[in-house]
């Protein structure tokens, strides 16, 4: 039975906020000037010049409604505490970048002395594997070891997401946690629990921003054709993209057989802050914070405060359209990113860091140089 909490509305109007505030788990404030000012320190790199501010401009996004088969609001009714969430929709200006296509395997270089752009990106990095591209120009900016194939984690959930968004389900539908769902290739901390109801796109959330194994499983679960035909599918989209060096064998990143590179991972990527329909993975992967409303017949209704799983999203320091972080053993510390800085988008990639403090010390450093390129 049902517990006699009463009813409440969630109105799930997403959107992408860039630089946004996230005041009491209650709402996504979004900053409507898109413009802010970030202070970073140079010191490391500059004795004489310890600091310096720049205004970073962040171009906002909308929902797409045809991804999602939706009106512009959706109201969901669920049994729950009466606590509204609302999301505001900014307009969004699509990225404009190279296309990546198949025949676009070799773009990317990992030759330092091919791309003189390296001379003025005088950082060094503790990640394995490292892609910087700015998405303007379509050149590499920095590379280290962007074509070694490794494990990536839960990074592979970027590309869970795209293929949930390609099939065209109904992001309404409500779908329960069973058993399966929470057994994985390895034993990974949830606070789910079967017999958990939530609609299609609130998993979707879950699994971006929260980095949800068991979202991701479900997700993959009741796909068209199932499980199975939802790896092929992933695999599938991995091709079309032309990332030929990158493999799926789960929806979660758990199995180490989960494979790509940087150079890869930067056309996944690419795809996503380009292409309109992928505008619901930006929205989701950016949020900082909220807190899930979950029906259980058996165990009860609850509330799941949930945070990003970026230190940097959180933090709100830096305007990052996309974002995944990922980690196993065998994949080491992994963050994806979009981010425009100065107005200027690129695209970072960090794989196999050996802690997480390297993986987040070396994107900041990324961030603050980019923020200093002419």
């Amino acid at each position: 039975m049902r517990s006699n909490l009463k009813k409440y509305t969630i109105q799930l109007t997403m959107l992408m906020t860039v630089g946004a505030a996230y005041q009491n788990a209650q709402a996504f404030i979004v900053d409507n000037s898109h413009q802010k000012t970030v202070t970073l320190s140079r010191s490391q790199f500059s004795p004489s010049q310890s600091s310096s501010t720049y205004a970073v401009t962040a171009t906002p996004i909308t929902e797409i409604n045809q991804v999602i088969k939706a009106e512009p609001t959706q109201t969901i009714t669920r049994h729950a505490p009466k606590v509204v969430q609302t999301i505001t929709k900014p307009t969004y200006t699509p990225v404009t970048t190279t296309p990546v296509t198949a025949q676009a395997s070799s773009q990317f270089s990992s030759s330092y002395a091919q791309n003189d752009s390296f001379e003025n990106f005088p950082i060094t990095t503790e990640s394995s594997s490292v892609a910087v591209v700015d998405l303007q120009t379509g050149k590499l900016i920095y590379g280290k070891n962007i074509d070694h194939q490794r494990s990536i984690a839960s990074v592979s959930k970027v590309m869970t997401a795209m293929v949930i968004l390609d099939s065209g389900l109904d992001m309404r539908e409500e779908i329960t946690l069973i058993a399966s769902d929470l057994v994985g290739a390895k034993k990974a901390s949830t606070k789910l629990k079967a017999g958990d109801r939530m609609s299609r796109s609130e998993l979707t959330l879950l699994m971006l921003m929260k980095s949800e194994n068991p979202a991701a499983k479900a997700l993959a679960r009741t796909y068209t054709g199932g499980y199975d035909a939802f790896i092929r599918a992933m695999n599938q989209k991995a091709y079309s993209l032309g990332m030929y060096q990158t493999s799926f064998a789960d929806s979660s990143g758990l199995n180490p057989n989960n494979k790509s590179s940087a150079s890869d991972l930067v056309k996944m990527m690419t795809a996503v802050s380009s292409q309109p329909r992928y505008q619901t993975i930006r929205n989701f992967s950016t949020a900082p914070s909220y807190d899930f409303y979950i029906a259980n017949d058996i165990l009860g209704d609850r509330v799941l405060k949930s945070n990003n799983t970026s230190r940097l999203v959180r933090a709100g320091a830096y305007p990052i359209g996309v974002s995944k972080t990922g980690y196993i053993r065998e994949a080491g510390y992994c963050v994806v990113m979009e981010t425009h800085v100065n107005n200027r988008p690129a695209i970072v990639v960090l794989l196999g860091a050996k802690a997480s403090n390297s993986r987040w010390n070396d994107a900041e450093n990324i961030l603050t140089e980019l923020a200093y390129r002419n």
